[in-house]
C-alpha cells in the first residue's frame, strides 16, 4: 500500500488550471459580496472535464488551514491503519462518540484523540505519499490541521475529494467507502450531496470556512469546493453552507435534470 501519488494528483491538479477547460464565473461573485465574505469555488463537471471557478487566483495559488476538512483525510487513515475499526466506533469524551458523529459535527476532540492514537510518524508517512498540502505537522500532533500549520490549497481540496469518489487513493476500497458514506448528507430522487465542511481562525483574525465534496444528478458526479474568510464576529458554518446552495442552484442542480 505504501506508493507515492504525488506526481499523480499534481498531474490532475495542473489540468485542473490548464486554460482549455477552465471558465472563470464572476457573476457568481454575487453570492458573497450579500454575505460580506470573501472566498472563492470551483465546480468540475467529470463528465466533460470541465471547470467553473469563481476567483481563479485565490482557487489556485492561496493556501489556508484545512480545518475540519482534514477529518476526510483523518478517517481514512484511522480506518486504513486500524486505528479506528468502523464509522460506529466510540471514544469517550465527555460521552460516548462515534466516528460518524464526529465526522459529521467535527467533534475535534475525538480527531485529536485518534491522532496521539496513530502517531506522529504515520501521520506523516501518509501526509507525504498523499502529497497533502504541504504535509506539515510541525510540534502539536493533536491541532496541526487547526492552527495553520498544515495548509493545502482549494485546488489540492477539489483533487482529493475527486480521487476520493473514485477509489484512486492508496487506501482499501472498505476505506473509501466507509468515508464516502460519512460524507452523505441528503440523499433523494433528485440528488445526492456529499460534502465534509471545516471551520478555523486565520492568522489575521478573520475566520475561514471550507465545504469540499460532490453533488451526483443522475448518477454524474460533480465535484466542488467552497471557500470563505469572514469577520470572526459573522456565523461562517452557516453562511457557508447557505452560500453553497444557492450557488448550486445557481448551477442548475437540485431538479434532478443535471
Amino acid at each position: 500500500m505504501r506508493y507515492f501519488i504525488g506526481a499523480v494528483l499534481a498531474a490532475f491538479l495542473l489540468n485542473a488550471c490548464s486554460p482549455n477547460n477552465v471558465q472563470v464565473n464572476n457573476e457568481l461573485g454575487k453570492y458573497f459580496d450579500s454575505a460580506s465574505v470573501k472566498g472563492s469555488f470551483a465546480l468540475f463537471n467529470n463528465g466533460t472535464g470541465d471547470f467553473a471557478i469563481y476567483n481563479l487566483n485565490r482557487y489556485k495559488d492561496s493556501a489556508y488551514s484545512p480545518a475540519g476538512t482534514y477529518n476526510i483525510v483523518h478517517s481514512l487513515i484511522a480506518l486504513e491503519t486500524g486505528v479506528v475499526s468502523d464509522e460506529n466506533m466510540t471514544i469517550q469524551l465527555d460521552s460516548a462518540v462515534s466516528m460518524e458523529t464526529a465526522f459529521k459535527q467535527s467533534v475535534d476532540p475525538y480527531f485529536q484523540e485518534v491522532a496521539k492514537r496513530i502517531g506522529k510518524d504515520t501521520l506523516q508517512f501518509w501526509l507525504d505519499s498523499l502529497a497533502y498540502g504541504n504535509h506539515q505537522i510541525g510540534k502539536s500532533i493533536d491541532s496541526f490541521w487547526l492552527n495553520n500549520t498544515l495548509k493545502l490549497t482549494a485546488d489540492e481540496q477539489l483533487g482529493l475529494v475527486k480521487k476520493l469518489f473514485f477509489n484512486q487513493l492508496p487506501f482499501q476500497k472498505r476505506t473509501h467507502e466507509i468515508v464516502k458514506k460519512m460524507m452523505l448528507q441528503e440523499s433523494n430522487a433528485n440528488y445526492q450531496l456529499s460534502y465534509k465542511d471545516g471551520l478555523t481562525p486565520l492568522e489575521n483574525g478573520k475566520q475561514l470556512a471550507w465545504v469540499a465534496g460532490w453533488i451526483e444528478e443522475n448518477k454524474h458526479p460533480y465535484f466542488f469546493v467552497l471557500n470563505l474568510e469572514g469577520p470572526s464576529n459573522s456565523q461562517m458554518t452557516g453562511i457557508s453552507k447557505d452560500l453553497l446552495r444557492k450557488i448550486l442552484a445557481n448551477q442548475g442542480f437540485f431538479e434532478g435534470k443535471r
